[in-house]
This record gives C-alpha cells, sequence and structure tokens, in this order.
C-alpha cells in the first residue's frame, strides 16, 4: 500500500514542478510582453515548493535515496552500521512527528478561520498547509516501516543496507507485494 501511495506522490510531486514551469514561464512572458503579470503568481509558485518538496520525500525514504555522509561508518562493521542505520530512521522519525504535529495544528488553524492570502485571487491558505501534512505522514510512515523492517532483518542475523535502491527495484518490491 505504501508503495501505490509514494507512486501517486511522486507524481503529483513531478505535477508540481512542471506546474511550477508553466506558472513561471507564463509570469515572465506575461512581463515581457504585457508589462504585467499572471495574479497571485508569487503565492501559487510558494505553495507548488511545498508540493514539489515534500510530496516525492516518501519515495526518497523507501529508496534510501537521502544524502548520507558514511565515511566514518564505513569503517564500523556491518552489524553497528547497520543499528546505525536503524538510530538514524529513529531520529528521523522523532523529527517528522514534531513537523507533523506543527503541521497540523497549522492545517487545522487555517481550515478553522478561512484563511487565505490577500492578493488579487484570495487563494486560501488551507491547500499548501494539507498536501505538506501529507507528504510528511506518508514520509512517517515509511520510516515507520523501514525501522520495523530494519530492526526484523538484524535480529534475523541480517544486515541493513543504506545502498540507494533504485526505480527499478521499487517497481519490483511493490509486484512482490
Amino acid at each position: 500500500m505504501l508503495v501505490n501511495l509514494e507512486k501517486i506522490l511522486l507524481g503529483l510531486g513531478a505535477i508540481a514542478v512542471i506546474a511550477l514551469g508553466v506558472m513561471i514561464t507564463a509570469n515572465v512572458v506575461a512581463r515581457a510582453a504585457f508589462g504585467g503579470a499572471v495574479p497571485d503568481s508569487v503565492t501559487m509558485v510558494r505553495e507548488l515548493m511545498v508540493a514539489a518538496i515534500t510530496l516525492p520525500v516518501a519515495a526518497a525514504t523507501a529508496a534510501r535515496a537521502h544524502v548520507s555522509v558514511a565515511f566514518l561508518s564505513d569503517r564500523f562493521g556491518p552489524r553497528l552500521r547497520s543499528w546505525l542505520i536503524v538510530m538514524g530512521s529513529v531520529v528521523g522519525i522523532v523529527a517528522l512527528a514534531a513537523l507533523l504535529y506543527a503541521g497540523v495544528r497549522e492545517f487545522l488553524g487555517v481550515w478553522e478561520k478561512g484563511s487565505f492570502f490577500y492578493g488579487d485571487l484570495n487563494l486560501p491558505k488551507w491547500p499548501g498547509r494539507l498536501i505538506f501534512v501529507i507528504g510528511i505522514l506518508a514520509t512517517l510512515a515509511r520510516l515507520i516501516e523501514l525501522v520495523v523492517r530494519d530492526i526484523g532483518t538484524i535480529r534475523r542475523g541480517g544486515t541493513v543496507s543504506d545502498e540507494q535502491q533504485h526505480a527499478g527495484d521499487m517497481m519490483a518490491e511493490g509486484e512482490a507485494r
């Protein structure tokens, strides 16, 4: 189920990046050709950035594609390195739990107040806050799954690798479930 959700969020993140490009291009063309701008383009770009950044993070987490500095941990044995990977995931869970809490509070606040961005279109604030919460929640769910799976692997005597899995590996994982 997480793999399917991550594929959807990854696709939505890609659509957000394309929409960002279209919005910025339209704004530049409008300024150059007509001397005006697309109404509330700065607000729309800012909100699309939230989607472009937060929605694909769960898929990156599943692929273990985050930046890591392993020059020190590579010197340790495989078992200790495995536990360090689990510890890093636990630290990520704690950090994301705090972000999720703050994001939910912010979302509920703007939802209850009916807050909007002041501008030509008076766009509501809640969609960007909701997208943030969805992206963080999906990433948190994936991190929890990774911790449970990695601890199980270590207890069975295996080792955990933080090597990046590629898209083909993720597809095979999704088909195997």
